[in-house]
C-alpha cells in the first residue's frame, strides 16, 4: 500500500477517503475496491487500475466494509452477502455503494455522487426537456443504462422545480443520492430501508402526504408501476427511471411487468399519462477530454398514444421519434449525434459508433 494508505490503515475511513479523493480528481464514475486486489477507477468509461496503491488483505476490507455499514446494513449483509447504501464524506460529497461478497470475499464498487446538483444546460440536456416539467400532473421517464446518468439528470430538473414553484417534492430512493436544498419547494427525502421498506410501500404513503411532484427512484414491479401511474393521473407530476435501450422500447418494458390479462388497462392508463420518456447515451468528447451526454426525447403525442394502445403498431413509436422535430418535443439520438458533431463536441467517427442508424447518419453529415 502507498505511504499515505499505509499510516492510516487502522482508519479504513480515512484509507477510502484518499481514494474517493483520488477518483474525483480523476472524474472517476466508480471505484471498485475487492480483497486482494488493486483499486480500480472507471474514468471516461474505461476501467484503470490504481497500482501505486497494493491490494488490500481481507481483514482490511471486512474492517472497511463494517466501518460503512448501519447496524440494519450489517444484518442486511449477513443476511443477503450483499447491501446497498449511501455514505457522506467531507469535502467529498455523498457516496453510494454496494458492498458484496465474491470468491467468498468482500468486495464493493461505490460512486461519488457530488453535493452540486448542476443544470441541465450544464449536463448538456436538450432545452425540449424543460417544457416537461410544465405539466401539473402525468408521467416522465428517463431511461438508459446503467451509469448514463439518468439520476443525476432527474436530480437537475427536481432542482429547476426547487427553484422555480413552491411545490412539495417527495423523493423515494435506493439510496438516496442527492441532498436537495430546499429553495421554493419543500422536499421529502425518503430512502428505502431506512424510511420505508418498499418503493411500493413508499408511493402508497405519498398519496396522503399532499405531494406535488413524486421521484420514484426506479419502477421495479408491477404494484410500484401501478401506483406510479394511479398518482400520475390523480393529480401528482411523477418521474422515475426505467432501464431499456431507448424511448419506444420503454413501453414495451413496463406493459410485459404486467400478466397478459392486465396489459390492455396498463396501456391505457399509460397512454392516458405518459407525457414524455427521456433516454441518455454517455459518448467519449473529442480528444478524450470526458464525456457527453446523448439524448433521445420522446414527447407524448395524440398520435403516439394511438400506437401505444395498439399492440401490433408499439414499433411505429420508434420512427415517429425518428421523423418528429425539435418543435414537436421529438429528438432522436441520431440527430442528438448530429448536433453533437456540428457543435464539434463529439467527433464524426464517435457518432458513428453509437448512432442508432449509422449509414442515415453517415448520409445526413455528408449534407443528403
Amino acid at each position: 500500500m502507498s505511504t499515505a494508505a499505509s499510516a492510516a490503515i487502522d482508519d479504513p475511513l480515512k484509507v477510502l477517503g484518499q481514494i474517493l479523493a483520488l477518483a474525483v480528481r480523476h472524474k472517476a464514475s466508480d471505484i471498485h475496491m475487492r480483497t486482494k486486489n488493486h483499486p480500480i477507477l472507471r474514468v471516461d468509461g474505461v476501467l484503470r487500475p490504481v497500482k501505486d496503491i497494493t491490494p488490500f488483505p481481507a481483514d482490511f476490507m471486512e474492517r472497511l466494509a463494517r466501518t460503512m455499514m448501519t447496524p440494519r446494513n450489517s444484518d442486511e449483509f449477513d443476511n443477503k452477502r450483499q447491501v446497498d447504501l449511501s455514505i457522506g464524506f467531507k469535502d467529498i460529497g455523498r457516496v453510494r455503494a454496494n458492498i458484496f461478497y465474491q470468491r467468498g470475499s468482500i468486495g464493493m464498487v461505490l460512486r461519488v455522487i457530488s453535493s452540486v446538483i448542476p443544470s441541465p444546460q450544464e449536463l448538456g440536456l436538450p432545452d425540449i426537456v424543460l417544457p416537461l416539467l410544465q405539466h401539473e400532473r402525468g408521467l416522465v421517464l428517463f431511461t438508459g443504462a446503467t451509469g448514463s446518468g439518468k439520476s443525476t439528470s432527474l436530480a437537475a430538473l427536481l432542482n429547476v422545480i426547487n427553484v422555480a414553484k413552491a411545490k412539495h417534492i417527495i423523493t423515494i430512493e435506493d439510496p438516496i443520492e442527492f441532498l436537495f436544498t430546499e429553495k421554493k419547494c419543500i422536499i421529502t427525502q425518503r430512502e428505502i430501508g431506512i424510511d420505508t421498506n418498499t418503493f411500493a410501500d413508499a408511493m402508497r404513503a405519498a398519496m396522503r402526504e399532499d405531494p406535488d411532484v413524486i421521484l420514484l427512484g426506479e419502477m421495479r414491479d408491477p404494484e410500484t408501476i401501478e401506483t406510479a401511474l394511479t398518482a400520475s393521473e390523480t393529480g401528482h407530476l411523477v418521474l422515475s427511471t426505467v432501464h431499456s435501450p431507448a424511448t419506444a422500447e420503454t413501453i414495451s418494458r413496463i406493459v410485459t411487468a404486467f400478466p397478459p390479462e392486465a396489459q390492455q388497462s396498463v396501456r391505457a392508463k399509460i397512454s392516458q399519462n405518459l407525457r414524455g420518456i427521456i433516454s441518455q447515451r454517455l459518448v467519449p468528447k473529442v480528444g478524450g477530454t470526458g464525456r457527453t451526454v446523448a439524448t433521445e426525447v420522446m414527447t407524448v403525442s395524440a398520435l403516439c398514444r394511438e400506437l401505444i394502445l395498439d399492440p401490433l403498431k408499439m414499433k411505429e413509436l420508434g420512427d415517429v421519434v425518428k421523423k418528429g422535430t425539435k418543435a414537436e418535443g421529438m429528438m432522436s439520438f441520431d440527430n442528438s449525434l448530429y448536433d453533437l458533431v456540428k457543435r464539434g463536441t463529439i467527433d464524426e467517427e464517435t457518432a458513428l459508433q453509437y448512432a442508432s442508424s449509422p449509414t442515415d447518419l453517415k448520409l445526413k453529415l455528408e449534407g443528403f
